[in-house]
């Protein structure tokens, strides 16, 4: 596995992995399943894996903690705080006052058993609270030493700027995908101009890029896709043209479809590094090898080309979800 830095210094694996889903919101949970996941990704290379105290609530930060605990492997962490939410509930509030985010991050760390924290993101930003009253306070964690590089989730440009002001922003994380490319507009040329690593969440569309999902009789209980408007049923069916396109070029290139979105992904900056999430060993394997995958000038812009054709339907969350996004 070939690494990259988010900013000079913090050197992580090409491609990380995205823990969300072995927690809640893709269906049951089996944490030793998980545990072998995480083990194999290790194994594998993967040394950047991404969680937040929302997911479960709290039981991804467990989990992780207990893998840590297990292996003493040697990864970088990142977390999140921002999103209250109630156990079994989806209706959130977003917190991010200065007495919070200690608050959050003493329980972070505590569950996950570290001393520090390699990354610790704002889940979403509140508006109503200023940025830099919360970058300040996230300021004083890492001359703590709780912390080590501070990110931002789902923001805009001009409020990654008033943070950046404050205290150097290690990395954005944003959804971003091939059929999700808003950020290309203004957070991705942000970035770059400052120097700021981009992490793309939801990296193969929730799986709908990867070819595995295929229609709503597949959902599972528990399943917040079932849900999401890109997922209902007429919406699906539209979108599966986009797949399509993915799956065929895939073919040409011997490679998954999965590889393919993934490659494209790395494609697009020296210093992005997606986080697939995944609760299954045969997929963290696939998703590890597209790495080494490269595509050529002219089979970036072809393939952009074709995907561009083909429009969206549905919005990426529900107005529940939209809380807090690029604000």
């Amino acid at each position: 596995m070939e690494t990259r830095e988010l900013v000079p210094g913090f050197q992580v694996s090409a491609i990380g992995i995205g823990c969300m889903g072995m927690s809640e919101f893709y269906g049951p949970r089996d944490d030793e399943v998980s545990l072998k996941v995480l083990a194999k990704a290790y194994d594998l290379g993967i040394t950047f894996y991404d969680t937040a105290d929302t997911y479960g609530p709290n039981h991804n930060e467990e989990l992780i903690g207990k893998f840590l605990k297990q292996t003493n492997a040697s990864v970088r962490i990142a977390t999140k705080f921002g999103i209250v939410r109630k156990p079994g509930e989806y209706a959130r509030s977003i917190n991010n006052s200065p007495s919070y985010v200690r608050l959050a991050c003493e329980a972070s760390l505590k569950r996950l058993g570290v001393e520090q924290i390699d990354l610790y993101y704002v889940h979403r930003v509140n508006p109503a609270q200023p940025i830099e009253e919360t970058i300040a306070t996230l300021s004083d964690l890492v001359k703590e030493g709780k912390i080590a590089h501070i990110g931002l989730s789902e923001v805009s440009a001009s409020t990654l700027k008033k943070a950046h002001a404050i205290h150097p922003i290690s990395a954005v994380q944003s959804e971003y995908s091939l059929w999700t490319r808003e950020v290309e507009e203004s957070i991705l040329p942000a970035c770059k101009a400052l120097g700021i690593g981009f992490v793309p969440y939801s990296p193969l569309g929730r799986g709908f890029l990867a070819g595995r999902f295929q229609g709503s009789e597949g959902f599972t209980e528990g399943d917040f896709r079932e849900a999401l408007p890109r997922f209902e049923k007429d919406a699906m069916a539209k979108n599966q043209r986009i797949t399509d396109v993915i799956a065929e070029f895939a073919v040409e290139k011997g490679c998954t479809p999965a590889q393919l979105s993934l490659a494209w992904l790395l494609s697009k900056g020296d210093n992005i590094v997606p986080i697939p999430g995944t609760k299954k060993l045969k997929y963290i394997q696939e998703n590890s090898e597209a790495a080494g995958i490269v595509l050529s000038p002219a089979e970036l812009k072809r393939l952009e080309s074709l995907v561009e054709k083909l429009p969206v339907i549905g919005e990426r969350y529900t107005p529940e979800g939209m809380k807090g996004l690029n604000a």
